[in-house]
């Protein structure tokens, strides 16, 4: 019995410990990708939303209609970004609005060059959709507002052109050259984006590429995230305009996490039903030794309620202890992790574990040990509630 009770304490410590690490990393991305690239991008316009073919006859009824976005004619970017920002002001869930001018530039110190991808923005509006201002590791978003030539790199561009805040800096391509001042340096973690992204003026960003209106993006940030989907659909309806939701744009990763979180809770999951078996175990071979005590206790007026209910208590009270003692390890082994250092640069930037304190962890492993449990209890106690009193005592006589 104890070390059924031990199975059921590690059983639920490691399911907890572990869907906190799993779903943790997860959550953390998800932040990581929305501070940087929005809940939902409205890009390209296409001329029809669903590309429809109509026959209609003379009276006005619509014989046949037929969907196809492959016949869809693209228009590359928002070419009247004014009028999307109007349409916009109309759904109260959006948090943030930027409109991005993005292009295709060099940036060249004179000893080294770095092709990098620029975003054109207009900084008040782009850290209302996004944490810029909070993926800033060198400057200050104040040096770069305050300088129309100025520009934001990112970290690993920094690195590899050995730049600082207050360096000269060429953007060669478009119309010409551009002299910049760095302002500041970010850290998204995510090193695609550190190491090919800038930031400069919108202003700016058109006169170099050439393009006075149209062309750009809209990048949004959602006041409910898990909203996007549905949001998009009806943005996309609406606007005649690409709209593409956060969990389309990182569907791959979503579904690698979503794999390690099911991959670690049936593993650990195997814990409990191991100690589901000992148990189980336990209480058979309970039953067969105290076959006549029980047998007395039925001759003594106890009903097959009765008899099923000892076993059953004792089952609960192995349950509760189990959980209780497994959840108080559970929360000091999650602290614990926490503090382990763990420098992670690729998906996201953390120098230590990321774990996720939900309540649902807990409750999930209670109901996977009690369902373990209360299968292994059940069978014996409801063997025992059959012995027949009468014939088990003559059988001992």
């Amino acid at each position: 019995m104890f070390l059924s009770l031990a199975g059921i304490v590690f059983g639920v410590s490691f399911f907890v410990v572990t869907q906190a690490q799993t779903s943790g990393f997860e959550k953390f991305f998800i932040q990581t990708i929305l501070g940087t690239n929005g809940a939902l991008r409205i890009s390209d316009r296409f001329q029809d939303t669903y590309g429809t073919v109509e026959q209609v006859d003379d009276d006005g009824d619509v014989r046949f209609l037929f969907h196809s976005r492959e016949g869809s004619l693209y228009h590359e970017g928002v070419d009247q970004p004014s009028l999307i920002r109007d349409a916009l002001a109309d759904y109260p869930e959006l948090m943030g609005v930027s409109e991005i001018m993005e292009g295709s530039a060099v940036l060249d110190t004179g000893f080294r060059r770095k092709s990098v991808v620029l975003n054109g923005i207009r900084w008040e509006d782009h850290l209302q959709s996004s944490d810029l201002n909070k993926q800033i590791i060198q400057g200050t978003i104040n040096n770069f507002s305050s300088d129309q030539m100025g520009v934001i790199l990112g970290s690993r561009i920094s690195q590899r052109l050995g730049l600082k805040i207050g360096d000269r800096v060429s953007l060669v391509g478009g119309t010409g050259n551009l002299h910049l001042r760095v302002s500041a340096i970010f850290e998204s973690g995510v090193s695609q984006i550190d190491k090919n992204r800038i930031y400069i003026h919108l202003i700016t960003a058109r006169s170099f590429l050439g393009s006075s209106h149209g062309g750009s993006v809209f990048q949004i940030a959602l006041n409910e995230p898990s909203h996007a989907p549905g949001l998009a659909a009806q943005l996309q309806s609406a606007l005649n305009h690409r709209v593409v939701s956060w969990q389309e744009r990182e569907r791959v990763w979503l579904d690698v996490f979503k794999a390690l979180r099911f991959s670690s809770a049936i593993t650990v999951s195997c814990i409990l039903l191991l100690s589901g078996l000992g148990m189980f175990n336990v209480f058979a071979i309970l039953v067969i030794e105290k076959t006549r005590d029980i047998a007395i206790l039925r001759s003594m007026g106890f009903s097959r309620t009765d008899i099923s209910a000892i076993f059953l208590w004792q089952g609960t009270i192995v349950l509760v202890a189990g959980i209780t003692i497994g959840s108080l390890f559970a929360a000091s082994g999650t602290y614990f992790i926490s503090m382990i250092p763990l420098r992670i640069r690729g998906i996201f930037s953390t120098d230590s574990f990321v774990v996720n304190w939900d309540l649902n962890h807990y409750l999930w492993a209670s109901c996977i040990a009690f369902v373990f449990v209360a299968v292994a209890t059940w069978i014996p106690a409801r063997r025992a509630a059959r012995i027949e009193p009468a014939k088990i005592i003559r059988e001992t006589l």
